[in-house]
């Protein structure tokens, strides 16, 4: 067994408000001439793409847009974007948005590079060359994709969610710059950053930790812990979206390093089922598969509930690692998480979006081994709470 492990992230990168206006630079120096510039239609209307292209257009850089994406993009779309970029000869690619937009600059990137299908990918490291340079514009502060090696494109015919975990989709340059996310509506602000609390507590417990990712996981879980709240409450906080830029990088970077877990191999089903946001999926499940595992990671769990703010100096590790989760529970009632009940979730399908996350790749990272009836017991605790 090898006794090294290595590093993944992106190539370069600017964290900071004004940090897009740095894109030109780049682009030189990647000697690129045309960008594919892949985001939605919403990112458009409230004018954040524009800021973008601003900072194009002034450097005069030549571009094709693709803004097609919708949330738990498929292969059709993934197909469309490649399209575009080959009919346009771009030879490079700009995402700009959260998860979906970036997943899909990701996956139009590896098949310029790669061909084939998408779903030729699903699995780890299955592309064999390296994708088209990739800028990744980050403009809500949970998913993580600008920094990782992951991205998820739903299968509409199986209606699941395909993972591709590839170190040839990693970003030259990405960008987390908070003027972009001061017009993000304040239930996107909470269902983003609860999704990067769970990359970072899922990244500290899971088999692949190391002491890399824990130290970031960590510092991302405070972070969320004294910002969120306030990104939440006024948009406008920019000391609070500054810190929850580096709060989801961090935890971005370190589950890309080590690894995920039960909660995104149930969250990736409700997300192809019921075309449910992934950021919402991973906050109502999240601390009922803290529970689930706790046997196995209570010392874990305590480190977790000091990062959280709880003070932990005279309680035992089963005590501090209880109130870890009741303080996950507290804020994600305090922010407007919604309940899974209200979410369309439907009893019945339990037994299939359980099977179905047996098989996800990310469940084999998990601290504690799950069957598919511990599965369906923690969808319906979830459910019944």
């Amino acid at each position: 067994m090898a006794h090294y492990r290595e590093l993944y992230q992106p190539s370069n990168t600017l964290i900071g408000a004004g940090a897009i206006n740095r894109i030109p630079h780049f682009v030189r120096r990647m000697h690129c001439q045309k960008a594919l510039i892949v985001s939605d239609e919403g990112l458009v209307k409230i004018g954040t793409v524009a800021k973008v292209l601003s900072v194009l257009d002034s450097a005069r850089l030549e571009y094709t847009l693709f803004t097609e994406v919708k949330p738990n993009p498929t292969t059709a779309i993934v197909n469309a974007g490649y399209e575009a970029a080959k009919k346009h000869q771009c030879d490079y690619v700009i995402g700009i948005g959260g998860g979906s937009p970036l997943d899909v600059a990701k996956a139009v990137a590896i098949l310029m590079t790669n061909g084939g299908d998408i779903r030729d990918y699903e699995g780890v490291n299955q592309s064999p060359k390296r994708s088209l340079p990739i800028i990744a514009v980050n403009t809500t502060a949970g998913t993580g994709s600008e920094v990782t090696r992951d991205y998820v494109i739903t299968d509409e015919e199986k209606k699941v969610k395909m993972l591709m975990v590839d170190y040839h989709c990693i970003a030259s340059l990405a960008i987390d710059d908070p003027l972009l996310m001061a017009d993000m509506p304040p239930k996107l602000t909470a269902a983003t950053g609860m999704d990067a609390l769970t990359h970072a507590i899922e990244a500290y417990v899971c088999r692949s930790h190391f002491p890399y990712s824990d130290g970031l996981a960590l510092e991302a879980i405070r972070l969320v812990s004294a910002a969120l709240k306030r990104a939440v409450e006024n948009g406008n906080d920019i000391e609070a979206r500054t810190d929850m830029c580096w709060a989801e990088y961090m935890a971005g970077l370190a589950f890309s390093n080590a690894g995920l877990g039960l909660v995104h191999a149930m969250a990736h089903q409700l997300g192809g089922f019921y075309n449910m946001p992934h950021g919402v999926a991973n906050a109502v499940l999240l601390p009922y598969v803290m529970e689930y595992n706790s046997s196995e990671c209570k010392e874990r769990y305590a480190a977790i509930a000091a990062a959280l703010g709880v003070d932990t100096v005279n309680l035992t590790c089963d005590q501090a690692s209880e109130k870890a989760i009741q303080s996950i529970k507290e804020l994600s009632s305090d922010i407007g998480i919604p309940s899974l009940k209200s979410l369309g979730f439907r009893p019945e399908d339990t037994i299939t979006l359980s099977l179905n996350a047996t098989n996800d790749t990310c469940i084999s990272d998990n601290p504690k081994e799950a069957s598919v009836t511990d599965i369906k017991s923690i969808f319906l605790n979830a459910y019944n709470s």
